[in-house]
């Protein structure tokens, strides 16, 4: 290891140690490694501009937090959670699993957790105390980790970042991600289900079924976008990134034209906190980019890639091993810092021992997102925090049950590729 990274390193670590935001710390940790190297400090711009030039795909992530936050603004948000009560509400611990229902398909709207969080999850939370039947702690704890879905089914935020560092389709990641969504929620609404008859939660007053067509009618619209999005990718009609955009489009014309829920005062708010929200992101990626050129430079993945190989380790060890840093890892770091950053010195090795990089980029995923719950960082948790004032101590108490079955779906993820991997190879996969 040069001086010039080590120096990068302890840059980093230090900036990160103090407070710094990590987009800074990166940017910071970088330029001291060209300062002082020979590279010079000009080459962070060619890096940026030529990464991207190249990552077209990089438009989808503000065009889905744009998507996102008109679903949120308007009334779709309310419209598909009446539609969830009506559909599972009136089963045990009913309001639990219409959360965890929202959820699922909140996922295939927007891509991104914190909005999901922020957006619906408000709402459900709200609804689930009024009700009485359940404390404050569990309704924000069930909803942050129902909440960790919605990068997991198309569309995906961290899938798109991740297929910028792997140049893997994003369109087989997206169908990856499906299955694997799924099976997440079906886990949460089991353990929902074994608490709610444990602590002798009541069950709601039943929506008639007669009623549930015309909600069904109701949310109908709204319950199109992902259908509509899923078959522009996957029937040839667009891009992921066109994709996004079309997913934006929709949402501002239901919004503002079909449910006229959408003023021009409100929509120029979505979009000023929209573009706060992509920079924020692209900060990220900028610094990450400059930083993966340094590591690139540095040949720390081939290293790496050699020396584990050399080991003779079995691919599923690796896996499981990679899988336990990452877990620690989402203790103390965001999701997107560990796909740009930490994710890619993994990359070489996974080729070398023929570990398919779409099963490690949806269990990758699905760990990142189990890390947004995990204390002490766990940013799903302050998100919660902050929009509903429920004690974060209230909500740790209660996020240890849901937290161990995502990490137990998370083993099965890894152990039992086919999960993940099946709904791809039936529509033309070659793993």
């Amino acid at each position: 290891m040069s001086l010039e990274f080590t120096l990068c390193l302890l840059t980093l670590f230090l900036m990160a140690g103090i407070g710094t935001p990590v987009a800074y710390a990166i940017l910071l940790a970088s330029f001291v490694y060209l300062a002082v190297g020979s590279s010079g400090v000009g080459i962070a711009g060619k890096v940026l501009m030529d990464g991207l030039y190249n990552s077209f795909i990089l438009l989808a992530v503000p065009l889905f937090i744009v998507a996102a936050n008109i679903m949120n603004a308007g009334t779709i948000s309310d419209r598909l959670l009446r539609f969830c009560v009506g559909l599972v509400g009136r089963f045990k611990g009913g309001l639990g699993h219409v959360n965890v229902v929202a959820s699922l398909i909140f996922s295939g709207m927007s891509g991104s957790a914190v909005a999901d969080a922020a957006g619906i999850g408000k709402l459900i939370i709200e609804m689930m105390t009024k009700s009485g039947h359940y404390t404050r702690g569990y309704a924000a704890a069930i909803t942050a980790a129902s909440a960790t879905i919605g990068p997991i089914i198309p569309p995906s935020i961290p899938m798109v970042l991740y297929a910028l560092v792997s140049n893997t389709s994003i369109g087989y990641l997206f169908l990856g991600g499906i299955v694997p969504g799924l099976f997440m929620g079906a886990v949460l609404m089991a353990m929902n289900w074994y608490i709610s008859h444990r602590r002798g939660f009541l069950t709601e007053d039943a929506v008639p079924l007669k009623e549930l067509p015309a909600l069904t009618l109701n949310a109908f619209p709204a319950l199109l976008m992902p259908a509509i999005l899923l078959y522009g990718i996957y029937g040839g009609v667009t891009t992921p990134t066109e994709a996004a955009a079309v997913a934006a489009f929709y949402a501002l014309i239901l919004a503002s034209m079909f449910y006229r829920a959408l003023s021009l005062g409100k929509l120029y708010s979505i979009l000023v906190e929209s573009a706060r929200s992509s920079a924020a992101v692209g900060l990220v990626i900028g610094g990450a980019l400059i930083l993966n050129f340094i590591v690139a430079s540095e040949n720390i993945p081939t290293l790496m890639a050699n020396a584990l190989v050399d080991l003779n380790i079995e691919p599923l060890t690796f896996l499981l091993l990679v899988n336990l840093l990452i877990l620690l890892l989402g203790c103390v770091l965001d999701a997107t810092t560990i796909i740009l950053v930490i994710i890619p010195l993994f990359l070489p090795t996974c080729r070398e021992l023929g570990i398919d990089l779409v099963h490690f980029g949806v269990v990758a995923v699905v760990n990142c997102m189990i890390g947004l719950i995990t204390p002490p960082y766990g940013i799903l948790l302050f998100v919660i925090n902050a929009v509903t004032r429920i004690p974060l101590g209230e909500i740790i108490r209660e996020i240890w049950p849901f937290l161990v079955v995502l990490i137990l779906a998370l083993i099965s993820l890894i152990v039992f590729p086919g999960i993940t991997l099946g709904l791809p190879r039936l529509l033309g996969y070659q793993s």
